[in-house]
């Protein structure tokens, strides 16, 4: 990593699903599967993927429009009884582990920007071991979610950091316009959700396309 008094950021975020987790393809099925078992249209692969990230409400209302608002709680039983048969199956990407504690050794302040719950982001912290890696985390049910700018405003604020020394890194167009509503730099990840050509149309300030990229990207420019 680039020496203290060199670097350009002091806090660096990361969304949790499809940038550091390799949920991106568990998450879209468990959305489809559970649109099936209520009989509902389903969605395709490609627009299942986009609500990745998404706060709850706002997903629901992309992936099934038609839906009655008073079926969106038989709807988020299902998914969850679809996702979380399997969430033990869900890897961290390879590196990403070691990538956290370099970075962490490194001395930058580390954060978490997720659509995930608190409890659903709790339990996959513990299961990696990562319980306590991260000076600060915050959850859709928390707060406004991506892209309002809510998330990094509150680690920001809670680590007394800058918005022009802090990087938001993501695998979505979601974390894009959370990092650019925050006056944020972003660097996107094209191995999640969101296909390389719809992040390449928010222009962040890098892009990389595998794990081993971003730890490159990281030491030479973080």
């Amino acid at each position: 990593m680039r020496d203290e008094l060199e670097r350009r950021y002091k806090l660096i975020v990361f969304d949790w699903d499809g940038t550091l987790a390799d949920s991106t393809a568990i998450i879209a099925r468990s959305i489809r599967e559970a649109l099936r078992d209520m009989g509902e249209p389903v969605p395709d692969e490609a627009a299942a993927r986009y609500v990745i990230g998404l706060g709850l409400a706002d997903a629901l209302r992309t992936v099934a429009p038609a839906l009655p608002d008073t079926r969106h709680g038989e709807l988020v039983a299902h998914y969850r009884r679809r996702y979380l048969s399997t969430e033990q199956d869900i890897p961290m990407f390879e590196g990403a582990v070691e990538l956290l504690a370099e970075l962490d050794r490194a001395g930058y302040f580390l954060g978490v920007a997720t659509g995930k719950s608190r409890m659903g982001l709790d339990r996959v912290l513990t299961k990696n071991g990562l319980a306590t890696r991260f000076h600060a985390t915050r959850c859709a049910d928390e707060g406004l979610p991506k892209p309002h700018p809510d998330m990094l405003l509150h680690v920001m604020d809670r680590l007394g950091v800058e918005p022009d020394a802090t990087l938001m890194i993501g695998d979505t167009t979601h974390d894009l316009l959370l990092a650019k509503n925050a006056g944020v730099a972003a660097v996107a990840v094209t191995y999640g959700a969101h296909a390389r050509e719809q992040l390449a149309s928010l222009a962040p300030t890098g892009t990389v396309h595998s794990m081993a990229e971003l730890a490159h990207w990281l030491r030479e420019n973080g």
